[in-house]
């Protein structure tokens, strides 16, 4: 029988410019994700949604970090903590967490908390790098910033709740087509694997995929971060930051395909936002995504 999957609601907009990926959660759930996991016949349980800061109570400018800009970081905080707790009480408890965005930047709270008590690696399907922080950032927004934080680079280094126990050579990007130019340098030198647009183009969506499960296979499972700007806008309009040249539909399903053979510790869907989307085709494709990735098929 397969696991047991958990989702886990994070109502966050705090990491983001744009508002309305805070109700990506409620989005995913109207689209259908709890019959299309039963219908796969895994035991599925929503455990609601976490308790998050509205922007309008919080403080853009808090005393975090101690150089460079991240707004609302305080507030990322306490959410971040919360998740981590809870994605782990989660695995411990035999189940997958499933956790349901929000902006990038519950990634450090979701990461933290699978790689609490194990050795893991992780696959990261985005658009952008990800990979800025407070001192290169072009705006102070968290969610340019989360795959930097669990690494621990840059002054992410000296706070206790961000950076994780991840070997970068155990982590690969999938899917890149934009960067800034300090984060282009900084993941050069990082130690990660990045697949751009260029190899989904020159090798196609499965073998970069497998390839980048191979890199990321650790002893105790994989993390899955599934940003959906991943996708071409036209494919997925109701994301924050779109990026023209994403993965088709097709591609999309056929890389999620491979992720079902893996040891899958935890997978989050992120930067889901409504008000941008189109009869939420968005999330509407969200859900067909994580059902490839745990199990569905044609036949």
């Amino acid at each position: 029988m397969p696991r047991p999957i958990r989702a886990i609601g994070v109502p966050m907009d705090l990491g983001a410019d744009r508002r309305g990926v805070d109700m990506g959660p409620s989005a995913l759930r109207y689209a259908g994700l709890a019959d299309a996991l039963t219908d796969l016949d895994y035991s599925y349980t929503d455990t609601g949604d976490l308790d998050v800061t509205h922007p309008e109570l919080g403080n853009p400018d808090s005393v975090e970090p101690s150089t460079g800009r991240a707004k609302y970081l305080a507030e990322i905080r306490e959410l971040c903590v919360d998740l981590e707790a809870t994605v782990a009480e989660t695995i411990a408890e035999g189940a997958v967490p499933l956790v349901l965005g929000g902006d990038h930047s519950i990634a450090i709270g979701s990461v933290r908390g699978s790689a609490r008590t194990g050795d893991i690696g992780m696959v990261w399907f985005d658009a952008h790098g990800d990979f800025n922080t407070p001192e290169t950032t072009p705006s102070g927004n968290v969610h340019g910033m989360p795959l930097a934080a669990v690494l621990g680079h840059g002054s992410f280094a000296t706070l206790d709740w961000a950076p994780a126990s991840i070997d970068p050579e155990n982590v690969a990007l999938v899917g890149i087509r934009n960067l800034d130019d300090d984060e282009r340098k900084a993941l050069r030198d990082s130690g990660v694997t990045i697949f751009t647009m260029s190899d989904i183009d020159e090798r196609g969506a499965t073998a970069v995929t497998e390839e980048a499960l191979s890199i990321a296979d650790a002893p105790d499972g994989i993390h899955v971060s599934l940003d959906l700007d991943w996708l071409d806008p036209r494919e997925a309009p109701g994301v924050g930051t779109p990026v023209r040249g994403g993965v088709t539909y097709r591609e999309a399903h056929a890389a999620m395909e491979t992720i079902e053979e893996t040891n899958l510790r935890s997978i989050e869907l992120v930067e889901v936002n409504p008000i941008l989307d189109d009869h939420n085709q968005t999330a509407e494709l969200a859900v067909e995504l994580v059902t490839s990735a745990l199990g569905k098929t044609i036949l």
